[in-house]
C-alpha cells in the first residue's frame, strides 16, 4: 500500500512517531546501556528478550526474532495493513496524510466495521439521551445522585437507553444496521417468536472500549426492579470479557506514568476512582481475572495493587487475582479496604483522599495479606491448627528470594507466636532446598526490577560467517564502510541472505538515501531479509572500528570464497578422475579437499 502515500510522507510519519514512545504504549520499556528492553509482546516470556534502540529506530526479539521499524511494530501489534499502521501513525503524530491516500485495505471484516459503527452511533445517542433529554433524566439522576459529576459523565460517555421495545432497532435501522448483524453484535436480543428487541432497554449505559479507544460492546445497569442487575454485550470477535480490562484505553498514560496499575472489579469503582485523581484505574469486566488479563498488565508495569470489595467473596476474588498475577511475574499489593465497603461508596462517603491515603497508599504487600488470609482457615488458639498455619506460611515465605524480606515476615511470626527466628529461617531454608526448581535470575528479578540483557544462546557459527555478519552490520551505520567493502569483495559474500542484503545496501546507498536501517528494512520485500537485517542491525559494535579490522573482516571473507571457489574446481577434478577410473588421483584430490576445510574450520 506504499505506493498510495507518497514515500516522503511516510517517511516524515515515521519520522514523527519515536519509536519508543510508540512501542512504550504497549510494552514497559526499561533502558539498559543504549538500548531499551522489556517483555515481548509477540509470545510469552518472564524474562525481557525484547530490545528496542532508539538510534537505530528499530526493535528486535532475542527470543521469537520478530523486529522491525515502528510502521512494523503497528502491523503486527494491531494485526493492521500497511496503509492502517501508516494511517494510526499519522493520526497520533499529527501528520496529516494527502486526500489521494486511498485505504483499500482493512483488518477488520466488513461486518466487525458496520458492529463498531453501529457502537459508536449508539455511544453518541445514548450518551445526548442521558446528558440532554427528558428521556434520559432518570440514568442522568442515577449517576449524579452517586455522586458522578458532568464533566465525568462526558469524559466516560456514559448514557441511558430508553425503556422502549424497538427504540434502538429502529434508530440502527434508519442508519442502514440490519437486525441480523445488531443480534450479533449483541445490541439487539431476538425472542423466541422471532421478533427482537434492544437489549439495553431501560439501563444506564457504560460503553466498554478496546484499547484504542472505539467502543467494542456495552455494560448496561439497571436503575429499576427489573433484572439481571448487570449485563453486558454479548461476546462476539471484537468483545471477549477475558481479554479486555474496562478503562484501559484511558488508564494506560497514567498506568506508565505512575509505574503501578489499580485493579478493580466494577466499571464504577474505576469512574469514581478516576473521578478522585487515582487515574491508573482498570477493571476485569464482572468476571475472574484471567491469565491473558494479566499478562496484558505484565507487560505494562512490574506493580499491581488490588481493590476488591472487603467482603468474603471480594477477599477470596483477591487472593486468587494476586496468585495469578504473581505467576506472570507481576509484584502485588492488596488495598486497605474497611470491612463491608467497597472502593465507590468509600470514596463518597469517606472522601477521595482518605481514598489515597488510607486505602491505596496503605497498601498491604501480598505477603502481609496472605498470612491474614490464611487464618481463617484455622482454629488459632488450637495448638495443631497453629503448627499447620505456621507451616504453611513458612512454605510461602521460602518462595521469596530476597533474604531481608524473609526475615521481616520471620520476625512477626516469632514475635506473634514466640518462636526462635533461627528455627524459622531454617526451616524456610528447608522448603527452598526441597523446591523442585531453583528459581532462576529471571525469578529473582522480580523482587530487583533488573533488566537482564538478553542474547539467546546460538551455535558457534564459522569464522567467515560471523565476519560477514559483523561487516554488514557496520555497512548499516558506515557509508564509507559500505563503500570500501563494495570496491573490495562487491557481492562475493559466501552466505546467500547475505549476498542479497549487501547487494540491496549498495543500492539503496547509491540512491543518496540517509544512513537510516529503519528506512532501509522498509525498502526490502521479503520478511527473512527483514528480520535478519535487523538483527545484524542490533549486534553490539565498537562505536569506533579501525580500517584495519575492516580489512580483518574483508581477507576472512575472501579467503573463505577463495577455498569455497578452489573446493569446486578440486571437486570438478575429482568427478573426472573417477569417470577416467583413475581412483588414486580421486583419492588424491579427496585428501586435498579435506585438507582445505579442516583449514577453512580453524581459521
Amino acid at each position: 500500500m506504499s505506493n498510495q502515500i507518497p514515500e516522503e510522507v511516510i517517511e516524515d510519519i515515521r519520522k514523527s512517531n519515536d519509536i519508543v514512545d510508540v512501542i512504550g504504549e504497549y510494552v514497559q520499556l526499561k533502558k539498559q546501556g543504549r538500548n531499551y528492553f522489556g517483555l515481548c509482546p509477540f509470545h510469552g516470556e518472564k524474562t525481557p528478550s525484547f530490545s528496542v534502540t532508539q538510534e537505530k529506530q528499530i526493535f528486535h526479539c532475542f527470543g521469537c526474532g520478530k523486529g522491525g521499524n515502528v510502521v512494523t511494530f503497528i502491523m503486527e501489534i494491531e494485526s493492521y495493513s500497511f496503509f492502517e499502521a501508516v494511517k494510526h501513525l499519522a493520526n497520533r503524530s499529527g501528520v496529516k496524510l494527502p486526500e489521494t491516500a486511498i485505504d483499500r485495505e482493512n483488518s477488520l471484516s466488513v461486518e466487525n466495521q458496520n458492529i463498531i459503527s453501529a457502537y459508536e452511533w449508539l455511544t453518541k445517542l445514548y450518551h445526548h439521551l442521558l446528558r440532554y433529554t427528558k428521556d434520559g433524566k432518570d440514568g442522568y439522576r442515577y449517576f449524579r445522585d452517586r455522586g458522578i459529576s458532568d464533566e465525568t459523565i462526558d469524559e466516560f460517555q456514559l448514557g441511558f437507553a430508553p425503556n422502549i421495545k424497538d427504540f434502538t432497532a429502529t434508530f440502527l435501522e434508519k442508519k442502514g444496521f440490519h437486525k441480523q448483524l445488531l443480534v450479533k453484535a449483541g445490541i439487539l436480543t431476538l425472542q423466541s417468536d422471532d421478533t427482537v428487541t434492544d437489549r439495553f432497554r431501560g439501563r444506564v449505559i457504560y460503553p466498554i472500549r478496546n484499547h484504542l479507544g472505539k467502543t467494542v460492546a456495552f455494560g448496561g445497569r439497571t436503575i429499576t426492579d427489573q433484572g439481571p442487575k448487570y449485563l453486558n454485550s454479548s461476546e462476539s470477535d471484537l468483545f471477549h470479557k477475558g481479554k479486555i480490562l474496562y478503562n484501559f484505553d484511558l488508564a494506560k498514560k497514567h498506568i506508565r506514568k505512575k509505574s503501578e496499575v489499580i485493579l478493580f472489579e466494577g466499571q464504577m469503582d474505576v469512574i469514581s476512582a478516576y473521578q478522585a485523581g487515582v487515574k491508573n484505574v482498570v477493571a476485569t469486566m464482572g468476571t475472574a481475572l484471567t491469565e491473558m488479563q494479566a499478562k496484558l498488565l505484565r507487560r505494562y508495569v512490574d506493580n499491581v495493587i488490588i481493590c476488591y470489595d472487603a467482603d468474603n467473596a471480594g477477599i477470596e476474588a483477591s487472593y486468587k487475582a494476586a496468585t495469578l498475577l504473581q505467576s506472570v511475574g507481576c509484584q502485588v499489593k492488596i488495598a486497605k479496604m474497611k470491612d463491608g465497603m467497597d472502593p465507590d461508596n468509600f470514596i463518597q462517603e469517606i472522601g477521595a483522599e482518605a481514598f489515597k491515603t488510607e486505602v491505596i497508599e496503605a497498601s498491604d504487600t501480598f505477603m502481609t495479606f496472605y498470612m491474614n488470609y490464611l487464618k481463617k482457615d484455622y482454629n488459632l488458639s488450637l495448638e495443631g491448627d497453629r503448627l499447620q498455619y505456621i507451616e504453611n506460611v513458612l512454605k510461602e515465605l521460602a518462595k521469596i528470594d530476597s533474604p531481608i524480606e524473609r526475615e521481616f515476615y520471620v520476625k512477626e511470626l516469632s514475635s506473634e507466636y514466640d518462636l526462635m527466628m533461627d528455627t524459622l529461617l531454617e526451616e524456610i531454608q528447608v522448603y527452598r532446598q526441597k523446591s523442585d526448581t531453583p528459581k532462576d535470575k529471571s525469578e529473582k528479578d522480580r523482587y530487583t526490577n533488573k533488566v537482564q540483557k538478553p542474547y539467546q544462546k546460538r551455535k558457534l557459527l564459522p569464522a567467515f560467517h560471523n565476519a560477514e555478519r559483523k561487516l554488514i552490520a557496520y555497512m548499516l551505520q558506515d557509508r564509507t564502510i559500505t563503500e570500501k567493502v563494495q570496491e573490495e569483495i562487491g557481492a562475493s559474500f559466501n552466505i546467500d541472505e547475505h549476498k542479497i542484503i549487501a547487494t540491496h545496501l549498495y543500492a539503496y546507498y547509491e540512491e543518496d538515501n540517509p544512513v537510516d536501517v529503519s528506512l532501509f528494512v522498509e525498502r526490502l520485500q521479503e520478511d527473512r531479509l527483514k528480520q535478519l537485517t535487523i538483527e545484524l542491525a542490533m549486534l553490539p559494535l565498537y562505536e569506533e572500528i579501525s580500517e584495519a579490522e575492516i580489512n580483518d573482516y574483508i581477507r576472512i571473507i575472501r579467503t573463505q570464497s577463495n577455498d569455497m571457489a578452489n573446493i569446486k574446481q578440486l571437486k570438478d577434478e575429482q568427478r573426472l578422475a573417477e569417470q577416467q577410473q583413475d581412483p588414486v588421483k580421486a583419492a588424491q584430490i579427496a585428501m586435498q579437499i579435506l585438507n582445505i576445510k579442516k583449514q577453512v574450520k580453524h581459521e
